[in-house]
């Protein structure tokens, strides 16, 4: 269990730094006047950093009482990186 943490909060370390680029080009979201969804959508890419930090303190709160907890609370920074990093490496690629 702590080597799947280990692994696993390694990789979401290293999705900072395309985050950093993608939460700087999302500020365009305000381009055509500011919104709701325009707030929404920086918002939702703004606060990966913070989910990944309260994520991982839980999981290793959690680790040895509750392995299962632990892994499926870890799991969830994974949902910033497939649902914005999935679209992107996609468009980018192909």
């Amino acid at each position: 269990m702590k080597t799947y943490l280990i692994i696993s909060q390694i990789i979401y370390l290293l999705f900072i730094i395309p985050w950093l680029f993608i939460w700087g080009i999302s500020f365009m979201a305000f381009d055509s006047g500011v919104s709701a969804g325009a707030i929404l959508f920086v918002t939702v890419i703004g606060v990966y950093p913070l989910v990944a930090i309260a994520s991982s303190i839980i999981a290793w709160v959690f680790h040895k009482r509750k392995a299962r907890a632990a892994a499926i609370i870890n799991l969830i920074p994974l949902l910033w990186v497939l649902g914005i990093g999935g679209p992107v490496f996609y468009i980018n690629v192909f």
